[in-house]
């Protein structure tokens, strides 16, 4: 007959527990407690921020007709003929970019060499819909336009009646429409509820990004503060509405504004160190030159902030799940046993995230890379123009928040867990196993 003491219940009431597939356990009341207290005089002041800070819609000013700020119509190529270049008048080739080849330059095995698109365009949003005006397009150009096409023009009201209206750019609305399509179902499909919450926190985090960030730096906050208040309120929305109002949840949220308070000031002192003025093309300079009042090296900045936000999300919401699953999966593990466990699986998670970043804004800047490669300039000549040094400590302080990010959170999952009053939660989904191993254990005894 087996002796009590070797009764392997308590075994099989272990294994109950580190096989559990159900949510995170509840921790307890008083640790509940703790981290409100952080958090919620956080969100309160982020509350507070966006209330002073609310800038009410972007401020009004003159149209200059430079670059995006311009007056754009939507309109449509009922018809395009082929004609020879040399039979148009000069009036008639400033349009679509490009460049007529020199007649001794063209070659009769080229194909349609030598002969520009002249389009017929209707005008079909606006005061003047239904309006035709002819867009001549030059052999060279890198877009043409065919008939039935979709297009935008866009509309200079000084110009000569006839010239008003050029054509910009195509209309891509139902491409990107239908992409956007795909992804939701994608993402639906294979998230279900917690796809939809993922994509309703894309809406309020873009929201948050067109309605309050972009107006308040135009209306001349400063963007620093602005991309605080604004960072810190997505990245409040994104997580709880995607990963629930719990204390795992909080800690991530705690991690990440720890490693967002890094960024900020790594890129505060080099910024101002490398006298970044991040005034460099002709969109910054546009902006520069319709709102002198924007701090322009603090809009850098605040785009270092909000840039980092997304992949910070992912490593510390990760790095939190690893630690409550590890104390899951084994209890009986100290503060210190769940850190370096943790830690273990950050390190994997960091070189794969730091080479993320890397390619992306790598990826951004390739045709500026191309270009100084074909200027043949040196690596430290490269490095030190305004452009790529920009992006370079851009990159590097973002790496060095996400890299951060990692035992930081690890070390407050792992304390916030092990420090829990209550005991592991009961698992759901074994009971009836572990009774029934019992029942044929007592019987076998007897």
């Amino acid at each position: 007959m087996t002796s009590p003491h070797n009764d392997p219940e308590p075994q099989g009431h272990q294994h109950g527990h580190s096989h559990s597939h159900g949510p995170a356990a509840p921790v307890s009341g008083h640790l509940r407690k703790v981290i409100a207290a952080v958090l919620i005089p956080f969100a309160a002041a982020v509350a507070v921020g966006l209330v002073v800070l609310w800038p009410g819609g972007a401020p009004a000013h003159e149209r200059t007709g430079v670059g995006f700020d311009r007056q754009t119509q939507q309109g449509k190529v009922v018809n395009v003929d082929r004609v020879d270049c040399k039979d148009l008048n000069a009036s008639q080739l400033p349009v679509s970019g490009g460049t007529t080849p020199p007649a001794g330059e063209r070659t009769e095995g080229d194909d349609g060499a030598g002969l520009c698109g002249k389009a017929t365009v209707e005008i079909t949003s606006g005061q003047d819909k239904g309006r035709k005006f002819v867009e001549v397009v030059q052999p060279g150009a890198p877009r043409q336009l065919r008939e039935g096409q979709g297009v935008v023009v866009a509309y200079a009201p000084d110009a000569p009646h006839d010239l008003q209206y050029s054509v910009t750019d195509v209309n891509r609305k139902f491409p990107l429409m239908l992409l956007a399509g795909i992804f939701a179902l994608v993402v639906v499909a294979v998230g279900r509820m917690r796809g939809v919450m993922a994509l309703v926190a894309l809406a309020l985090s873009f929201a948050v990004l067109t309605l309050f960030i972009l107006p308040a730096i135009l209306q001349g906050s400063n963007p620093l503060v602005v991309a605080v208040v604004g960072a810190s309120a997505i990245m409040l929305i994104a997580l709880y509405i995607c990963h629930g109002l719990t204390a795992r949840t909080s800690v991530a949220v705690i991690g990440t504004l720890i490693s967002l308070l890094l960024i900020g000031l790594l890129g505060s002192l080099f910024i101002g160190w490398a006298s970044l003025s991040g005034n460099t093309d002709d969109n910054t300079g546009l902006i520069h030159g319709l709102y002198p009042h924007i701090d322009m090296s603090g809009l850098l900045l605040a785009g270092v902030i909000i840039g980092s936000l997304g992949v910070l999300d992912d490593v510390t919401v990760t790095q939190t799940s690893a630690v409550w699953e590890l104390h899951q999966a084994d209890p009986t593990m100290s503060a210190k046993q769940l850190y370096r466990a943790g830690i273990r699986i950050g390190r994997d998670h960091i070189a794969s995230v730091v080479n993320t970043l890397v390619l992306a804004y790598a990826g951004a800047a390739l045709p500026l890379l191309l270009l100084f490669s074909i200027a043949q300039s040196s690596v430290g000549t490269v490095a030190n123009s305004e452009l790529v040094a920009e992006e370079i400590v851009r990159t590097l302080i973002g790496s060095i928040g996400l890299v951060a990010s990692v035992p930081v959170t690890t070390a407050l999952a792992a304390l916030v867990v092990s420090a829990d009053r209550t005991g592991p939660a009961p698992d759901t989904e074994t009971p009836a196993l572990v009774r029934s191993g019992r029942g044929r254990r007592r019987r076998a005894k007897s």
